[in-house]
């Protein structure tokens, strides 16, 4: 058996969980106000702190830190890579600590994971951080020289559900073919060709489906216009399109059991746009079948909008001709990481190598 201990930390908590094996020993998700946040400059400043609330995790549970076999940390804002399990380095920790794509709470995961295991003698890892590029190269030309399509996407969700989908159909992932759609603020559908995620909508700078807070891809030339008009600042167009686009532009909030409340109260406008996010969804998962040649195994729904069974059957009308639709509701992203370092652990993956 081993046990391992798994580190999310997030823009405004820090998971942690223990696995035993493939079991959950304990889970817990420790909230900071504004205020506590507030006491540190930079992300990164936040480290020592962090340590120490997932310490004093452990303690309350009686755990002793000699009985872990191994640390997995979620994975930030690298260099792309391939997908898969990659051992924290010296080369991982450097650029994690510059911020070398940008600062987010996720940089932490990595840093915090060593923290813990070097002084174990055991090894840390993170597993399909955001940044894994896959893409076939034709998938990566934009229309414009200056521009190149980039791989940013809810990677450790969709590669743990895809692994899901494989089992159900008695295959390996690297056997087959699936459309993976994580469903939530953000939404990114990818293309999964024997184990490759070979296409895949940019997630975290709003392109693809609108969704809850961003707006997904535009009409460029009134996009332009709209830039260059003097109404709004760089960093304020950048808002609208990620964080304060979507649903929360159109009806002020990005929670859906709101909107439903709105559409049962007669709404319209709420019933077009909550119609019309399932129906841009439908869209793109259709464009991935092409990218597949038609050759598609299974389709997957997953993320937090995968709860809602109405919103999933607005999707599943317009796509299950393509495959068989498989829905696998939330977004279990400590299970996934801790799934991720005991394939290493048990010999059935390598442990990669960040350089």
């Amino acid at each position: 058996m081993y046990r391992i201990l798994v580190v999310n930390p997030g823009s405004t908590s820090t998971k942690s969980a223990l696995f035993d094996d493939k079991s959950c020993v304990f889970e817990a998700n420790i909230n900071h106000s504004p205020l506590e946040l507030s006491q540190f400059p930079k992300i990164i400043d936040q480290f020592s702190w962090r340590c120490e609330v997932i310490k004093s995790t452990l303690d309350a549970k009686g755990i002793s830190c000699g009985s872990i076999n191994a640390v997995v940390g979620r994975g930030g804002l690298l260099k792309p890579m391939p997908g898969g399990t990659y051992r924290v380095n010296n080369k991982m920790l450097n650029d994690l600590k510059k911020g070398i794509q940008g600062e987010h709470a996720s940089n932490l995961g990595g840093l915090i994971a060593y923290e813990f295991a070097s002084p174990l003698a055991i090894p840390a890892f993170i597993v399909d951080p955001v940044v894994v590029d896959e893409l076939d190269d034709v998938a990566r030309i934009s229309g414009i020289p200056d521009i190149e399509r980039r791989s940013i996407f809810h990677a450790l969700n969709q590669k743990q559900v895809a692994r899901v989908a494989a089992q159900e159909l008695k295959k390996r992932y690297k056997e087959i073919n699936l459309i993976i759609a994580h469903m939530g603020g953000g939404i990114s559908i990818g293309a999964h060709k024997k184990g490759k995620v070979v296409d895949v909508n940019n997630a975290l700078n709003g392109e693809g489906p609108f969704t809850p807070e961003r707006s997904g891809s535009l009409p460029v030339w009134d996009l332009v216009e709209l830039a260059l008009s003097g109404k709004y600042t760089k960093d304020e167009l950048k808002k609208k399109i990620t964080g304060k686009g979507g649903m929360i532009a159109y009806l002020g909030t990005n929670n859906l059991k709101k909107i439903k409340e709105m559409i049962n109260q007669g709404n319209k406008k709420a019933k077009l746009l909550y119609e019309a996010m399932a129906y841009q969804i439908s869209k793109e998962i259709g464009v991935c079948a092409t990218v597949l040649c038609g050759n598609v195994q299974g389709i997957v729904l997953s993320g937090g909008l995968a709860y809602d069974d109405i919103f999933v059957k607005l999707i599943k009308k317009r796509i299950d001709f393509i495959a068989r639709v498989f829905v696998f509701p939330g977004g279990d992203e400590m299970k996934a990481l801790a799934m991720g370092a005991l394939r290493v652990l048990r010999g059935e993956e390598k442990a990669k190598i960040y350089k």
